[in-house]
C-alpha cells in the first residue's frame, strides 16, 4: 500500500469522527484489508472542477463526506470573504444519502466564516437554488446533489452571484483557496442552532418558492388559445425533490388530471425502485409507463432526483414511445417559435443556445423563424454565461431557449440553469395545444422530421471507475490526439476539432481557431452529415461518445450509427491496449 495513502487512513481513524457512519466504514475496510479500496478512498482530493465536488459517499480525501464538505466550503468562505463585503450564500439539496447533512454541514461554516446563509428547509430543485441566489442578491449558492448518478454517490455544486455555476476561472480560484486548508485543522464551525438563533443562517420561506414558480408560469404561451389542460398526466419525481414545485405548477397553470407514480413518490436517496435514476434510461421509467397503460394516460413526466431535468413518454396507440432529450428539445423550439410568432412576442434578432453535442437539427428550425443559433461546450452553465452576457447589455428578451441532449431546457432568463419544473410545464402546455389539435406529440415530430430530414443522435458511455479507470481514459484521449483516425466507419473525417487546443483542423491541412472555453474534447465531423463526438465526463466516471446521423430514412441513420459505434468501440480498445 502507498506509504501516504496509509498514514491518511491511519490519521482518519485515529480521529473521533462526527458522523458515526464513517468511523464504522473506515474500522470495517481495516479489517477486510481491500488496498485498492483504500488507495481508491485516499489516493487524491476529491476534484473541485467548475461542477464543484462530486464523489462516492464515504470516508477519505476522494470521498463525500462531512469533511470533505467542510473542507470546501471553507475554501470557498475564503474566496467570498476576499471577493464582498458581507458576503451571503444561499444553499439547497436533494433527496440524496446525506444530503441535509451537508447542507447543514456547509451552513455551519459559512455561518463560522460570518457569511449570511439562506437555507431551504426542505428538498428542493436546483433549479431554485439558482432562483434564490438571484432572488436575495446573494454572493454565491451552493446545492448539495449528484443529479442521476447512482445512490451511492452525491456532490457539491458552486454557483455565482448571477446564478450560474462558477466559471472555471472563478473554480481554479475556489481551488486554490480549498488546497491551503487542512481538512481537520483549519475549517471554522458553528453549531447549527446557534448559527440560527444568531441569525446568520435563514430558512428560505414560501414567499421565495412561489416567486419561482411565477417566474415558471409566466413562460406560458398558450395565450387566449383553446388546450386542452384535461391532458392525463402521469408523473415520477423518481423519490427526488421534484414533486412539490412540479406538482404546483401545473396546478397552478390548470393542469389538474394528474398521477403521481407511488412508489417513486416519497424522498429516498437509496432509489429503491431505480438504481440509475435518470429520464434518459428506460429501465427508470418502468413504474411511469406501468401507470400510464393502466390509466391510459396521454403523457408521462419524469424529473431527476435534482428535477433539473426531465424526461417523457408520449402514448401512441396502446404504446409509449420515449422521446430522447434532442426530440423533446426540437418540439419545444419549434412550439416556442410558432406560439412567440402566433402572440406577436417574438424580439428582434431572437437567439436559442445549444451545446456542442445537441442536434444540429434545430439550425434549420432556426432558418425558418431568422433565429440566431449559438453554440456552446457541453454544460448547462455555457448556456447560462450566454444569458449572462446577454443581462449586461440588457437584451435577455432576445433569449428564446437553450437546451442540451442530456434532457435539459430552459425557456426564461429567471434563472441561469436548465430547469425540470419549466421543462414539465412547457411540455404539458405543448402536448395539450397539439391535443386541442387533434395530433400528437408523436405526430408533430414526424412532421418535423418529413419537413428538415431525420437527425439519429446517440450516446454511448462506458465506465472506466477508480485511479485506474482515470488512467485508461488519460491514455484514450491521448491516442485519439496524437493518431487520431481519419476515416471511421468508411467515412472520411473532414475536420476535427479539438477544444483542448481551440483548433478546428479540416481535411488539407487549413486551421480555424475556436473561442470557447478550453475543454477536453474531440469532435469529429464526417462526409454526409455525421458527426462523432469524444468527451471524458466531469462529473462521473465515464468516456462519453456522441454520435448525429442526418439522412432521409430513419432506417438509413441507424444502420450508419451502428457501424460507426462498432468501429469506435474497437478504436478505444486499440487506443487502450
Amino acid at each position: 500500500m502507498n506509504r501516504k495513502v496509509k498514514t491518511q487512513f491511519e490519521d482518519w481513524l485515529s480521529r473521533p469522527l462526527s458522523d458515526p457512519d464513517l468511523q464504522k466504514e473506515l474500522q470495517s475496510m481495516q479489517v477486510q484489508g481491500n488496498e485498492s479500496l483504500l488507495e481508491d478512498c485516499f489516493y487524491k482530493e476529491l476534484e473541485f472542477g467548475t461542477g464543484g465536488l462530486r464523489g462516492i459517499i464515504g470516508p477519505g480525501t476522494n470521498r463525500m463526506n462531512v469533511y470533505t464538505v467542510a473542507k470546501a466550503t471553507q475554501g470557498f468562505s475564503n474566496y467570498l470573504n476576499q471577493q464582498a463585503t458581507s458576503p451571503s450564500v444561499a444553499i439547497a439539496y436533494d433527496s440524496r444519502l446525506k444530503s441535509e447533512l451537508f447542507s447543514r454541514t456547509a451552513a455551519e461554516v459559512f455561518a463560522a466564516n460570518r457569511i449570511h446563509v439562506f437555507l431551504y428547509p426542505e428538498l428542493m430543485p436546483t433549479p431554485a437554488l439558482s432562483f434564490a441566489v438571484r432572488f436575495h442578491s446573494c454572493s454565491g449558492g451552493i446545492v448539495i446533489t449528484a443529479s442521476h448518478n447512482p445512490a451511492r454517490y452525491n456532490g457539491y455544486k458552486v454557483y455565482g452571484a448571477d446564478g450560474c455555476q462558477i466559471t472555471t476561472r472563478a473554480a481554479k480560484e475556489i481551488q486554490a483557496k480549498i488546497q491551503t486548508v487542512d481538512i481537520f485543522g483549519d475549517v471554522k464551525r458553528t453549531p447549527f442552532e446557534n448559527a440560527v438563533a444568531d441569525g446568520w443562517i435563514t430558512f428560505i420561506g414560501e414567499k421565495t418558492v412561489q416567486a419561482y414558480l411565477d417566474a415558471v408560469s409566466f413562460q406560458s404561451l398558450c395565450g387566449s388559445e383553446v388546450i386542452d389542460r384535461k391532458l392525463s398526466i402521469v408523473y415520477t419525481p423518481l423519490n427526488g425533490a421534484g414533486l412539490k414545485c412540479v406538482i404546483n405548477c401545473l396546478r397552478q397553470n390548470g393542469f389538474t388530471n394528474l398521477h403521481v407514480v407511488a412508489e417513486q413518490e416519497k424522498p429516498d436517496g437509496n432509489f429503491p425502485t431505480c438504481p440509475y435514476p435518470n429520464p434518459e434510461i428506460r429501465e427508470a421509467l418502468s413504474l411511469g409507463l406501468r401507470d400510464a397503460k393502466r390509466l391510459g394516460s396521454d403523457l408521462l413526466l419524469a424529473t431527476d432526483p435534482d428535477c433539473d431535468r426531465v424526461g417523457i413518454a408520449v402514448k401512441k396507440g396502446s404504446e409509449y414511445n420515449l422521446l430522447t432529450g434532442n426530440e423533446v428539445g426540437l418540439l419545444l423550439f419549434e412550439y416556442i417559435c410558432k406560439r412567440r410568432t402566433a402572440l406577436h412576442r417574438m424580439p428582434d434578432r431572437p437567439i436559442v443556445v445549444k451545446t456542442i453535442v445537441t442536434t444540429d437539427l434545430v439550425k434549420k428550425i432556426a432558418d425558418d423563424y431568422g433565429v440566431e443559433v449559438i453554440e456552446v461546450l457541453t454544460g448547462f452553465k455555457f448556456i447560462g454565461e450566454q444569458i449572462g452576457l446577454l443581462e449586461q447589455t440588457q437584451e435577455t428578451e432576445r433569449y428564446l431557449f437553450g437546451f442540451e441532449e442530456s434532457y435539459g431546457y430552459l425557456s426564461g432568463a429567471y434563472v441561469r440553469d436548465k430547469d425540470g419544473v419549466n421543462g414539465a410545464l412547457l411540455i404539458c402546455e405543448m402536448a395539450a395545444y397539439y391535443k386541442a389539435q387533434g395530433k400528437s406529440l408523436t405526430m408533430i415530430l414526424e412532421e418535423l422530421y418529413k419537413r428538415y430530414g431525420y437527425c439519429l443522435n446517440t450516446l454511448h458511455s462506458y465506465e472506466f471507475e477508480g485511479a485506474e479507470g482515470f488512467q485508461q481514459m488519460e491514455k484514450i484521449m491521448k491516442a485519439f490526439r496524437e493518431s487520431g483516425p481519419e476515416e471511421i466507419s468508411g467515412k472520411r473525417v473532414l475536420a476535427v476539432s479539438d477544444y483542448q487546443e481551440s483548433k478546428r483542423r479540416c481535411l488539407g491541412g487549413t486551421e480555424e481557431c475556436l473561442y470557447l472555453p478550453k475543454s477536453n474534447v474531440l469532435k469529429y465531423e464526417l462526409e454526409g452529415d455525421c458527426s462523432v463526438t469524444v468527451r471524458p465526463s466531469g462529473t462521473e466516471p465515464k468516456l462519453k461518445l456522441y454520435f448525429s446521423v442526418q439522412d432521409v430514412k430513419e432506417e438509413h441513420t441507424r444502420q450508419i450509427e451502428e457501424s460507426l459505434v462498432s468501429e469506435m468501440e474497437r478504436y478505444l480498445t486499440r487506443s487502450n491496449e
